[in-house]
């Protein structure tokens, strides 16, 4: 096939439409997603979750805890530094993930079931997996 007879010919340009950028005419061919949403969901799938600890079939884990809780109440008018290992449920899938964080005890609220610090921070008791005692503060 030759194209002989149009190869020479000028290039077309219209009088009633502005000539398109190079920018414009890429995008007209840049891939099209048919399934909007669709690697976001496959990169959250993908995401990893822990399972929250059963820390009650633990015994020894179990006797720890309450331990370092019995000593927390014992010396909480010199507010204790502690870390604080405890679980956070995902809001979108199953499981979670544990955090450590630090900070100065207060009290323990048996109403709420939860332990506070100095920074107004609350923990639930159900949620906790580890308490160390950094350090004592007066």
């Amino acid at each position: 096939m030759s194209y002989e007879d149009i190869i020479n010919l000028p290039h077309h340009v219209s009088a009633t439409r502005k000539h398109m950028s190079l920018h414009d005419r890429a995008a007209q061919f840049s891939p099209f997603a048919a399934l909007t949403g669709y690697g976001d969901e496959i990169n959250e799938t993908a995401r990893l979750t822990d399972e929250k600890l059963d820390t009650s079939a633990d015994e020894e884990k179990l006797e720890r805890l309450n331990r370092t809780l019995q000593y927390l109440l014992d010396s909480a008018d010199t507010h204790p530094h502690i870390s604080i290992t405890f679980f956070i449920a995902d809001s979108k899938k199953d499981g979670g993930k544990y955090i450590t964080e630090e900070g100065d005890f207060k009290k323990i609220d048996e109403a709420e079931m939860c332990i506070c610090l100095t920074n107004g921070k609350r923990y639930y008791k159900s949620d906790i997996y580890d308490i160390r005692i950094q350090s004592i503060c007066q």
